[in-house]
């Protein structure tokens, strides 16, 4: 049996023997009434927010370890919409990092609906965006140290910052989601990540997801990672990492990327590396990756660090990096975003994501260190630009020794015979 199909049938495991269905009272907060239900159907049960009911989720969920447990969203479900009472709650030191956490278990579905009007999870995040307020934000569900888990049909209306994350959970399907960070003014939907994939043997498809930060990123220990048949939009890629952070070892390997629309968004395949990181990501792949107006298709990066509290630390031969080996990103097609543009996520001059000797018109950087990488490879690549310019590439041919399937310089892209075929 495939591993897909194994994953496929972790959705029947969850058959309830009893239900409890989430009280409500109108203009009252109706987690204490569930969390002090929560203890009598950790096993075996449904956990059911009606269709119908809108439910004030005013204070965090913590569920308890849960056995053959699904919890259905058919109702509305809400934040608070007030700003300050979010960020006392998020900044005391009871708070367990996310809205909804899941402390672990076997065989635990989150499932939403596919009624398009029923199932919303409204996370009020525009008045945060507009005020530009990153202080204390809410991360929306923590689905950690589950073993054989399913996301399903859950749909997230202008969540405040991260959407889901499964850190530490093993055998997952997540599918059919819809994330919606999207702003209707000026302001940017600030790290508003879909999905942060922390785990092993997990299946991520079918996905809608808007935003602004990364559409995945798989994080430290990921192995095993499946993301495909998605659409993601305006946010900052298909993405591996930040890895590496202060000399953290890394460990990332296996990951297939494929089947993906990539519209309107910072990046298209991206790795990030901080420097100084340690450690090793090997056997990663992205394929058939349709872009629509991306500045920077495919972006490597083993230099990554925060600009925010100074300028780029001076690598020397002393400093360790994390090591990336047998990366593929093969049948990239679409338009390369060459005309002049500030992306919302910019707060200084110059912009985070700026590149020095940058175009605007690269398919593909690779910022690597000697000695670092090795069996990295670019083939059947397609690009354009808006302005009709001709592609370009950014690779310093001392960092890397084989082909990279184009001539690896600061020019014009140029396949050569391992990105043809």
């Amino acid at each position: 049996m495939s591993r897909l199909c194994q994953l496929l049938l972790i959705a029947t495991y969850a058959v309830a023997a009893k239900v409890f269905e989430v009280p409500h009272a109108p203009g009252q907060d109706d987690t204490p009434a569930l969390l002090a239900a929560l203890p009598n159907f950790t096993s075996d049960a449904t956990i059911l927010f009606k269709k119908g009911v809108s439910y004030n989720i005013l204070t965090p969920i913590v569920f308890p370890v849960l056995n053959n447990v699904e919890v259905r969203i058919e109702g509305n479900l809400t934040y608070p919409s007030d700003i300050p009472t979010v960020q006392a709650i998020v900044g005391s030191s009871s708070f367990s990092g996310a809205w909804f956490s899941f402390s672990g278990g076997n065989n635990v579905t989150l499932r939403g609906t596919t009624d398009p009007k029923w199932g919303w999870v409204d996370g009020h995040g525009q008045a945060w965006w507009d005020a530009m307020q990153q202080v204390n934000r809410p991360h929306g569900w923590a689905f950690k140290k589950i073993n054989n888990g399913v996301i399903r049909d859950m749909k997230l209306w202008k969540p405040v910052a991260w959407s889901f994350s499964t850190s530490g959970s093993t055998n997952l399907h997540a599918f059919n989601n819809k994330i919606v960070a999207v702003s209707n003014s000026k302001g940017f939907p600030f790290n508003t990540d879909g999905f942060s994939a922390g785990g092993t043997n997990m299946s991520f498809e079918n996905n809608w997801i808007q935003n602004g930060d990364d559409c995945i990123t798989v994080g430290n220990g990921a192995k095993n990672i499946h993301f495909r048949n998605s659409y993601c939009e305006g946010g900052h890629g298909l993405s591996i990492g930040s890895l590496g952070k202060g000399g953290q070892v890394a460990d990332v390997q296996n990951v297939l990327i494929e089947n993906v629309v990539m519209k309107d968004s910072l990046y298209g395949a991206r790795f990030k590396s901080w420097t100084g990181g340690n450690g090793l990501a090997r056997n990663i792949t992205w394929r058939n990756i349709a872009f629509i107006d991306v500045p920077f298709p495919i972006y490597i990066t083993q230099n990554y660090w925060d600009q925010g509290v100074g300028p780029q630390p001076n690598n020397t031969g002393t400093v360790n990096n994390t090591r990336i080996q047998d990366f593929v990103f093969e049948n990239f097609a679409g338009t390369i975003q060459d005309k002049p543009f500030v992306e919302g996520s910019c707060v200084s001059d110059p912009c985070w994501y700026a590149v020095t000797n940058a175009t605007g018109t690269e398919v593909a950087i690779f910022d690597l260190y000697p000695n670092t990488a090795s069996n990295i490879v670019a083939k059947r690549l397609f690009p354009r630009t808006q302005t009709g310019r001709p592609a370009t590439v950014l690779c310093d041919s001392a960092t890397i020794s084989t082909d990279v399937g184009f001539k690896c310089w600061d020019g014009k892209f140029v396949p050569t015979k391992a990105g043809l075929f």
